[in-house]
């Protein structure tokens, strides 16, 4: 049926929306949280780390299940599950609550991210799989940006514990607009056997050379993003800019831009192949990332909104890539994926703290420059079958 194709993409679109409306939520609201608590900013930023390294730790898993189960059930499962530990947020009695309702949040999220990846390679082939693949990227931009604004904005009026209460009801929406608009799938094939089948897919994909390098495409990915604007708030707090923390907040708007990027690029990768097309990413993030050196403000904000289109657009391909060129148990692939780009963004607010100290903001670019060369030679030696 002619409407299906627009189904899938309105579906994979708005569950993409659902992971990451819930996921980065506390950042916009941390001050309040800390203070609400009467904790340090150190343990308020528990509550990011705890679902990223459940995200991390469960993804790989959520693969073997859903290679065995099938799609739909599962996210829509997923998506409903979510709005519980959600409100639990909303009425956590302390720190360590929040700490726990937040992990649970990161277990349940892999079963939308990584399960709808593979719903799109099992139904969307060639240049829809691309369109599906950019549709669900720029759900999770604009879920991302969205549950930030949302918190904030609620937890102005109303405290910090009524923006999760308006998160959990966006999620709840969101789980019935998937449940009646995503179709069931059909082409999914279950992988039949026990453990030993399942120990087998996984070294079939570690013997995949493509998927590894994807995997490191998606790692440097999210290395890049979290040392990016992580360190920015430094740069952009000291002269010459000296910017007041409400006006820092206001710089993840740049994320937007991603939404647009990724929807041209879809149709850039359609015309001239997903290869060249990362490779123009890369350059785009790289090219925004020298123009932060800029002690011009304007320019520094120009430069963070090429860099965000630039990595959103990696991100969008590298998803499809797999998708589209895994043959079997794609959700392990995923899954995969997953963890390897957590990881990235894990170390990405680690590891350039010493080029920080030595080099500052120059430092911390020129490290990031060299990551989105690496992208872009990655991509070039293993995604030419994809050309």
């Amino acid at each position: 049926m002619r409407w299906t194709p627009d189904r899938r993409r309105a579906g994979v679109g708005v569950a993409g929306g659902l992971s990451f409306i819930n996921l980065y939520t506390p950042q916009a609201i941390l001050p309040d949280i800390a203070s609400d608590f009467d904790v340090g900013v150190m343990q308020a930023g528990l509550t990011m780390t705890a679902p990223l390294l459940a995200v991390a730790c469960v993804a790989p898993f959520v693969g073997g299940i859903s290679d065995r189960l099938g799609r739909k059930t599962l996210i829509v499962t997923a998506a409903f599950l979510l709005v519980v530990p959600t409100l639990l947020v909303a009425t956590a009695p302390g720190l360590h609550a929040m700490v726990l309702w937040r992990f649970l949040q990161g277990l349940l999220v892999p079963f939308i991210f990584t399960v709808c990846v593979a719903y799109i390679g099992d139904e969307c082939q060639g240049a829809a799989g691309i369109r599906a693949a950019g549709t669900y990227a720029i759900g999770t931009i604009i879920g991302g940006f969205s549950g930030r604004l949302l918190a904030g904005l609620f937890a102005e009026h109303g405290g910090w514990r009524m923006g999760f209460v308006a998160i959990a009801a966006c999620s709840l929406a969101a789980a019935v607009f998937v449940a009646l608009v995503l179709p069931r799938e059909r082409r999914f094939v279950p992988l039949r056997g026990g453990l030993h089948a399942a120990f087998g897919t996984y070294v079939e994909h570690l013997r995949t050379p493509r998927l590894i390098a994807t995997c490191a495409i998606g790692f440097g990915m999210l290395f890049t993003n979290v040392a990016a604007f992580t360190y920015v708030n430094f740069y952009l707090a000291a002269p010459p800019f000296l910017l007041s923390p409400a006006q820092l907040g206001l710089v993840f708007a740049v994320y937007l831009l991603g939404a647009v990027t990724t929807a041209v690029a879809s149709r850039v990768a359609v015309r001239i192949g997903r290869r060249r097309t990362l490779a123009l990413a890369a350059g785009l993030a790289a090219g925004g990332l020298l123009l932060t050196l800029a002690p011009v403000l304007s320019l520094v904000i120009a430069g963070l909104a090429c860099m965000s289109g630039g990595l959103f657009v990696v991100q969008a391909l590298s998803l499809g890539f797999i998708a589209t060129t895994t043959r079997r148990a794609k959700s392990t692939a995923v899954g995969l994926y997953v963890t390897s780009y957590y990881i990235g963004g894990a170390l990405g607010g680690l590891l350039p703290g010493s080029l920080w100290s030595h080099a500052g903001w120059a430092g911390v670019v020129a490290l990031l420059v060299a990551v989105q060369a690496g992208i872009g030679a990655v991509g070039g030696r293993f995604w030419r079958e994809a050309a």
